[in-house]
């Protein structure tokens, strides 16, 4: 009876043992699988570039020749632009206050004390109402004269440098399209010389190509902006000297009475 319960214990000890290394083997198995497909599903992340690391990148694949120009031609756009619009803005006057400060000035005090209006007051505006004050002596004729003639002159200050950007708006297309015609020859060069139609022959010089042309045609677009600001706001300063120059004969006439 002894050995049976002894050949028994030793049966049931023997299958727990047994299963339990069987359960075992199986979670390593299943472990060692899902680690395995893990490490062959999961693809190595790219990491993004930035805006700045992808224009560079961009920049240096478009070639430094070509590309160099079209750059050269934004910065040189972009500091006339920049000293331009500086200009104008301090070229705009406050006319209607100039106006009747010059108005006050004569009533009270006659052409000098109008005079030193004009001469603390900045802008064009102010510099034809002096160039006509100072006329008067000679009769209004001579002041419409000097008023006209003067308005020239600071119009021509206005338009300083305007028309290099211009020059550089129509230029940076230009290379870049010039630039594209030059990567497409070399693609076909490269073709011939290696005497197949290889795919990555071609995208290399068509790639060469199409930045040349982006990057001419962004600083076209750009330049364009600070263009078109430009001669809006020379236009508004004109239109400002011409009304100015029109009240300031009507002052003169009502000031002779």
């Amino acid at each position: 009876m002894k050995r049976l319960f002894s050949i028994l214990a030793i049966s049931g000890i023997m299958a727990f043992g047994t299963a339990n290394a069987t359960t075992i083997a199986s979670t390593n198995t299943a472990v060692t699988t899902v680690a395995s497909i893990t490490q062959d599903d999961v693809e190595p992340v790219e990491e993004e570039l930035g805006f700045h690391q992808e224009l560079k990148k961009r920049f240096i694949e478009g070639g430094p020749g070509f590309m160099g120009i079209v750059l050269l031609c934004l910065i040189l756009g972009l500091a006339i632009a920049i000293e331009r619009i500086i200009f104008l803005n301090l070229s705009t006057t406050n006319t209607k206050k100039l106006t009747q400060n010059v108005e006050e000035a004569l009533a009270s005090g006659g052409v000098e004390a109008a005079k030193e209006v004009c001469r603390n007051t900045k802008g064009p505006v102010a510099s034809i109402y002096y160039q006509g004050l100072d006329r008067v002596d000679e009769g209004l004729d001579a002041a419409e004269k000097a008023v006209v003639a003067y308005g020239g002159v600071q119009m021509g200050q206005l338009e300083k440098n305007v028309s290099w950007i211009s020059l550089f708006i129509a230029l940076a297309p230009m290379l870049g399209f010039m630039g594209t015609v030059i990567g497409m020859i070399q693609a076909f060069d490269k073709i011939e010389a290696a005497g197949d139609m290889n795919p990555s022959l071609v995208a290399g010089g068509i790639k060469v190509a199409l930045l040349t042309t982006v990057f001419g045609l962004v600083v076209a677009i750009i330049l364009q902006i600070f263009y078109n600001y430009i001669i809006a706001k020379i236009d508004s300063i004109v239109n400002d000297m011409e009304d100015a120059s029109i009240t300031l004969m009507d002052l003169l006439i009502r000031n002779k009475r």
